[in-house]
Order: C-alpha cells, then sequence, then structure tokens
C-alpha cells in the first residue's frame, strides 16, 4: 500500500527538487501543494499522511501552517525542509510538532535515513537511493522559470547568512521570501519594496565575479538603527565618529560573504569578491543609487530585507547580476530541469 505523501513549497523548483530525493523503491503516491493555505485545504481532506514543509512562503508561512496542523490536529507527520538553517528555526519547528529537519538542496541520502528511521521506507525500499520518486510524481509540481530558479537559491543563501548573524548576535532572524525581478538601472530605487523612501539611509556595495557571472551586492542599513546594531555587535564604544562606518562594513562582511558564497556552491562557481566601498551616508534610497543611472542595461535583482526580531534592526540587501550572467543561469537551470 502506497504512502500519501504531500510536499508544500512557494518554489516550483523545490518541490520538485524534494521529490527527487526520494528514493527511487519507494512506495509513495506524491503530490503538492503550492502554498501555506493550499498545503492546509489538502491536508483536511486527508489527502496525506507524511508532510514535506517549507517554511518560507508568502501569506502563510510554514510556522503558521504547523501551528494550524496542532490547532486541528490534523493526522499529519510533518518533516521540514527549508533553507533557514538558523538553531532557531530548528528548535522552533519541532516545538511546534515536527518530527525532523532537512536543509536545503536536500540530500538523498539524508531523506532516506529520515524515512528508515520513522518506519516510512521498508528495507526492500532502501536499497537504492538514487532520485527517482520524481518520475513517478504528478507535474502538478509546476514548470521552472529562471525568476523561480533564482529565488530558491536566493533562499538558501539567505538561510546561509541569516544563520551566520543569528549566531554571532545571539538573536533569530526573520527571513522573508526572496524578491526576484528583471529591471533597468533607472528602476532601480524603485525596485527596494522594504525601504522607506524618507528615510535617511546609508549603503555600501561590493562586486562580485566569477566564469559567467559577476555583479554587486549592496546592503542598505537604516541610520536610526546603528546605535543599537553596534550594541549588538558588542562594540566597546558606540560613541565612535567612524561608529556608521564600522557597522557598514561589519554587516556587509557576514552577509554578503556568506550570501555569495551560497549562491557559489549552488552554481558550483568560484566568486571572488571585491572590496568594499561605501556608497554614501544619511541620504534616501534614491540619491544613494544615482550612479547606476548612469548605465544603460537591465539587471536581474534579488531583494532581500533582513529583520532580527525583538529589536527594531532592519536592512535591506540587493544583490544585482548583471544582463550578460542571464546566458549562464539559464544554462545551469537547463541542467538542472532535465
Amino acid at each position: 500500500m502506497s504512502i500519501r505523501v504531500l510536499i508544500c513549497d512557494d518554489s516550483s523548483m523545490a518541490r520538485k527538487q524534494m521529490a527527487r530525493a526520494l528514493p527511487k523503491n519507494w512506495k509513495a503516491d506524491v503530490t503538492f501543494a503550492f502554498d501555506g493555505k493550499n498545503c492546509l485545504e489538502k491536508l483536511e481532506e486527508s489527502q496525506a499522511e507524511l508532510l514535506f514543509l517549507d517554511l518560507n512562503m508568502p501569506e502563510m508561512d510554514g510556522y503558521e501552517v504547523l501551528q494550524t496542523i496542532h490547532a486541528q490536529d490534523l493526522p499529519v507527520l510533518t518533516i521540514v525542509v527549508s533553507g533557514d538553517i538558523q538553531p532557531g528555526a530548528r528548535e522552533r519547528v519541532k516545538k511546534l510538532g515536527a518530527i525532523d529537519f532537512i536543509k536545503k538542496p536536500t540530500d538523498t541520502d539524508q531523506v532516506a535515513s529520515i524515512l528508515r528511521d520513522y518506519g516510512f521506507l521498508q528495507p526492500e525500499e532502501f536499497e537504492t537511493q538514487e532520485a527517482g520518486a520524481a518520475a513517478k510524481a504528478p507535474s502538478k509540481s509546476g514548470t521552472v522559470n529562471l525568476n523561480d530558479y533564482l529565488q530558491e537559491i536566493s533562499n538558501v543563501a539567505m538561510g546561509r547568512s541569516s544563520d551566520l548573524l543569528a549566531r554571532l548576535l545571539k538573536v533569530f532572524v526573520r527571513q522573508p521570501v526572496p524578491k526576484i525581478e528583471t529591471i533597468t538601472t533607472s528602476e532601480l530605487s524603485m525596485a527596494i519594496s522594504a525601504a522607506d523612501a524618507n528615510t535617511p539611509y546609508s549603503a555600501v556595495c561590493q562586486g562580485f565575479i566569477g566564469a559567467g557571472v559577476a555583479g554587486e551586492a549592496m546592503l542598505l542599513f537604516a541610520d536610526a538603527n546603528f546605535e543599537e546594531m553596534a550594541k549588538l555587535l558588542l562594540y566597546d564604544d558606540i560613541h565612535t565618529e567612524n561608529l556608521e562606518v564600522e557597522v557598514l562594513m561589519d554587516m556587509s562582511s557576514i552577509l554578503f560573504g556568506a550570501f555569495i558564497n551560497g549562491i557559489g556552491d549552488q552554481l558550483d562557481l568560484k566568486l571572488g569578491l571585491g572590496h568594499p566601498t561605501v556608497l554614501g551616508q544619511h541620504r534616501k534610497v534614491g540619491d544613494l543609487l544615482d550612479y547606476h543611472r548612469q548605465r544603460q542595461e537591465k539587471l536581474l535583482c534579488i531583494e532581500i530585507s533582513y529583520e532580527l526580531e525583538g529589536t527594531d534592526i532592519s536592512c535591506d540587501m540587493l544583490v544585482l547580476l548583471t544582463e550578460d550572467s542571464v546566458p549562464f543561469l539559464e544554462q545551469r537551470l537547463q541542467y538542472l530541469v532535465d
């Protein structure tokens, strides 16, 4: 008898990857949910005994799904599959009833081992752990386009940078769904949806380059957050003249390095980082981005807004990929989905 399995993720690429990570010989009937609400609808119809659940989703995230499963006493066991690898994320999902946690990108051996440990996988089905369940999974997992691909690898890279930030500062980082847009340089300031147009910001940028990919990462930090951030960074003197520049440089070092390396690892590409440069201080977002208006090209823009729970601190990170990077990324995507 087949086990009814539901894979819930807002990314069609992530749904396909999770299905492919299931053991080849496993007797499972796999269906998909594209967000938290869709997941609960299917669970209420008793469509699953085992749920693989993403955390970062729009409208209703994985934490809310777990809370509802508990509140309604829905008969399903949940394994969380997420790029958010902060210690706090693992602790929270366990308290909400998840039986285990798998970090993205999924590892076929780990998936098979967890299924065996919980009795979902019989010895004869454990003989091979090659990817294969995707072949018998329904096509409703959706097609994968370039934006979806970038969103998913950004989600994993964001998890790495949030984990590093959380461990260094002893905080929990609230993670958004990465926003991906193709924009012109003149539209850049409008792409920063999380920033307040009337708030003064300071910004630092850092270029990166690899074989086939180039761009820059940019960190926007609201002026009102500097002193509180300096305290979390354990600065001895928060009233130094160069406080704001030091905070900008420390934050960019933490976030840029982990994020860009996370992107490079998933692309199987070594990305070299240039030197960080302060774009400006105490200025509106549009003014900070003036230098881009002289360039006539389209950019692939990844926007992430980090929020530190229990504080008023937030910062916006943009990763801007050049138009020349698109062919390489499309080639990588084609390789993954074939």
